[in-house]
């Protein structure tokens, strides 16, 4: 349970850290193996027995820990669990974001676990399964990697901006018509380049370390988008929804940048694409 006086959420930080490092060691060692894939909304939406084994280590080794904590889960919420956030002590959990690079052995491939209070966000942890680089956020406390702090580009020009996107697991034709399309406007705004890596949660941490310049995408969920919002604050950046508006976790949409200035640039070129709402299903 919470620690008495001091601060009360420290020990939960420590418990996911520790967990996000057992869920790698897993994750890593079933890369190599022969896997068994299914879909979920869609042809390119994959899903594997991993994914739901990570997540059950993590719920139950917290559960056992925290018994009045809530959770969300990625694969318990896909699987009709609901999805919404209260003002209790909750757990927002993907347990592998970027499935369809593991299934590929294509190396971007994390844990993410965030944590929110009172609908805030407080933490966040990601870790990076190939590479072991553990990504840490919290609130009024800096990020890290690995434990050197991590600090965005203060780019504010978009054409000298290394812009992320992620392709969402839409494919039909509208949609598609408006990912293109979004993607030929910030082409045509001579940015230095565009970069899909297959794993939003670690696009978002290119960003928080500087390593890119903002990050747009529409159909992702709050578990891609918990741990690194806290994380890219606090290196010092913005994270907004696409109308440039305050950012809504559950929205399915996200603008993020080093600066403000280069976050609305990007949100008022966007044309939407609807992926309706986490706390819709």
């Amino acid at each position: 349970m919470e620690e008495r006086g001091g601060d009360p959420w420290q020990q939960c930080m420590d418990t996911a850290v520790q967990l996000a490092l057992r869920a790698g060691q897993i994750i890593r060692r079933a890369l190599m193996e022969e896997k068994r894939v299914s879909t979920k909304t869609s042809a390119a939406d994959l899903v594997t027995e991993t994914d739901h084994f990570v997540e059950d280590v993590l719920i139950s080794s917290l559960k056992e820990k925290f018994p009045l904590h809530r959770f969300i889960g990625e694969e318990s919420t896909s699987a009709g669990s609901k999805c919404i956030l209260t003002e209790s002590p909750t757990w927002i959990i993907d347990p592998i974001d970027g499935t369809c690079n593991f299934v590929h052995r294509f190396p971007p491939v994390a844990v993410s676990i965030g944590f929110a209070v009172n609908q805030e966000l407080e933490f966040g942890v990601i870790y990076h399964c190939t590479e072991e680089r553990l990504y840490t956020g919290r609130r009024g406390q800096g990020a890290f990697c690995n434990g050197q702090r991590l600090q965005v580009s203060k780019v504010t020009d978009i054409s000298k901006a290394l812009v992320l996107t992620e392709i969402g697991t839409k494919r039909d034709p509208a949609t598609l018509k408006l990912f293109l399309s979004n993607m030929e406007k910030f082409l045509k705004l001579q940015t230095h380049g565009l970069r899909i890596i297959g794993s939003s949660t670690l696009a978002l941490c290119l960003l928080a370390s500087g390593a890119a310049d903002a990050y747009y995408q529409f159909g992702l969920h709050c578990w891609d988008l918990a741990a690194a919002t806290v994380i890219i604050r606090e290196a010092g950046g913005i994270v907004i929804d696409t109308s440039g508006g305050p950012l809504d976790i559950m929205s399915c949409r996200v603008v993020a940048a080093g600066t403000k200035e280069l976050a609305m640039l990007v949100a008022q070129e966007l044309l939407t694409i609807d992926y309706g709402r986490d706390d819709e299903n």
